[in-house]
């Protein structure tokens, strides 16, 4: 007993060289030694020397019990080694241990960290009872699987036999909200978690931060970050993140020079959310003074989407030479984002030679990722190049690239409504048709003429002009027009980027009603105001 309490305190205090020369030492062994390593080692992310002391301790006849066995599939779940997993698992069924709850809720969670949903709920729907860990690990499970709405379903299931949620369980469901801009969902959540009384623990606080900001609320953000008395390296990160998604640069640049007035450390976090913020609100001084504090000042490495930030500062600015410069001569590798981020910029800044060529850049990264064709094909057509357009189109359609639709969604009172450009199944779709064409008709009395160049050139003008009318946003929109109340803002996410003319109808939707309209597209927020919006139209 006493050389394992000497093992697990070299452990605890990182000395790991000494725990394994004790363990080496030991006249004797028994199962608590063997556990003591295999955990430790786990713990500090040593994985692969778990695995290889736990199999050591097999060899040797050893029996490992409950905790050793949970100290294994924590570490197969941290290489994401099924095949290993599903080993301990058969073993796990000939000694009967497979209904003990603790070695379940750890098998589930290593299933699902390997992405094997089903085989993780199969395992716990097997054990006696569910309890907190089995609820956490399941809706976590989903989270990371993308199956927001099914992990609240289990959340709700919690709350129905009476389970009390703790704080991982609270982070995950945020994050849920987050990922769904459930808003109204994400407020009860934070209800119940100021109930439980945990609404100043940070991990909370700062899932809070980023789902406010993802719902398009960034005043709820900053209110939610004030309640904090602390220096929070990761929730400060959060919120610089939120007003840079915001197109609030200045705000973010601000925040950085507080947190650096009291002392607080950068790390690469912060640096990212930072450079993003400045990116996205045309500070290019300020990034590239940042970038050189976190490369020379703080001695940080920059990954490739440090880079990738400062390429979309010098490509807005319209320094398209400087930023290629940068990615070619830049330590780490390049990879598609980077070279589509300058793509992007050719498009805005309509240097369409160098457009050509850095598209066939990025082709090579991801043959079949469509953004690239969908930007080169823009590109084209506001040149009037059409045949250039028409053997674009014909490469893809030999390649078997799809475009990816535009997908919106809007909240009304808990249910998410979905709208995709040319679907016609929403059972109100009748009169969002007609109050749609009612607002067109408002908005080209005050200049709107469509972007033709947005839609496909063998099209008739008229057929032009319908297919960008029911672009998803702006369906969303109509039907957020017609269900909410006067004066309450419009929420609306989209999955791509807003396009021209979206963008410059809704803006004038926004003066002609006098309506606050937020969209959130996959790369920031837009808040129209009075025919305004907040990205200044840089985006």
């Amino acid at each position: 007993m006493s050389w394992n309490i000497l093992i697990g305190g070299y452990i605890k205090n990182g000395d790991l060289e000494s725990a394994r020369k004790l363990f080496d030492e030991m006249p004797t062994r028994n199962v608590a030694t063997w556990n003591a390593m295999v955990a430790g080692l786990t713990n500090v992310g040593l994985d692969e020397d778990s695995l290889g002391f736990f199999l050591a301790m097999r060899r040797e006849g050893m029996h490992p019990d409950e905790f050793g066995l949970g100290s294994v599939f924590r570490c197969c779940a941290g290489l994401a080694d099924v095949v290993s997993g599903r080993q301990v698992h058969a073993y796990v069924v000939r000694c009967g241990m497979d209904t003990d709850m603790c070695v379940g809720n750890s098998l589930a969670h290593m299933y699902m960290r390997c992405r094997r949903l089903a085989e993780g709920e199969a395992v716990l729907h097997a054990l006696p009872s569910l309890t907190v860990v089995s609820f956490n690990t399941t809706i976590a499970g989903r989270t990371q699987h993308g199956d927001s709405e099914g992990a609240l379903e289990y959340f709700s299931m919690m709350r129905g036999v009476g389970l009390a949620a703790d704080v991982v369980t609270f982070v995950s469901v945020i994050t849920c909200c987050s990922d769904l801009a459930a808003l109204a969902q994400g407020q009860q959540v934070h209800a119940q978690v100021i109930k439980s009384g945990v609404d100043k623990v940070v991990p909370v606080i700062t899932s809070l931060v980023h789902m406010y900001s993802r719902c398009g609320c960034l005043g709820d953000s900053e209110r939610v970050y004030s309640g904090y008395c602390g220096s929070d390296l990761f929730l400060l990160s959060a919120m610089i993140s939120a007003c840079g998604f915001h197109g609030q640069g200045r705000k973010a640049v601000e925040l950085f020079k507080q947190m650096m007035n009291g002392g607080a450390e950068p790390n690469e976090v912060t640096f990212l959310a930072l450079l993003y913020a400045c990116s996205h609100s045309g500070l290019k001084e300020e990034g590239l003074e940042f970038f050189e504090l976190m490369t020379k000042t703080y001695g940080l490495q920059p990954s490739v989407k440090h880079y990738t930030c400062i390429v979309d500062l010098l490509g807005r600015s319209g320094c398209l030479d400087e930023a290629e410069a940068l990615i070619l001569s830049m330590p780490v590798r390049a990879d598609g984002i980077i070279w589509k981020t300058l793509l992007s910029a050719c498009k805005t800044q309509k240097n369409f030679d160098m457009a050509e060529r850095i598209a066939e850049r990025v082709i090579e990264f991801d043959p079949q990722d469509s953004a690239p064709y969908v930007l080169l094909s823009n590109i084209r057509a506001t040149s009037k190049r059409w045949g250039d357009v028409s053997e674009l189109r014909k490469n893809m359609r030999e390649k078997s690239v799809r475009k990816e639709p535009g997908v919106s969604w809007v909240e009304l009172k808990g249910q998410v409504h979905q709208f995709c450009t040319g679907d016609k199944s929403h059972p109100r779709q009748g009169e969002i048709i007609e109050y749609l064409e009612e607002m067109m008709a408002k908005i080209r009395q005050c200049g709107y003429a469509p972007d033709m160049s947005m839609v496909f050139h063998d099209m008739e003008d008229e057929e032009k002009e319908v297919s960008l009318t029911h672009h998803s946003e702006k369906l969303a929109i109509a039907f957020a027009f017609l269900s909410l109340p006067e004066g309450v803002p419009i929420r609306v996410m989209k999955n791509l980027r807003v396009c021209d003319d979206c963008h410059v109808a809704i803006k004038l939707m926004s003066q002609v009603t006098g309506r606050e309209i937020v969209v959130r597209d996959v790369s920031r927020f837009h808040h129209f105001r009075d025919g305004k919006c907040s990205c200044r139209d840089y985006w």
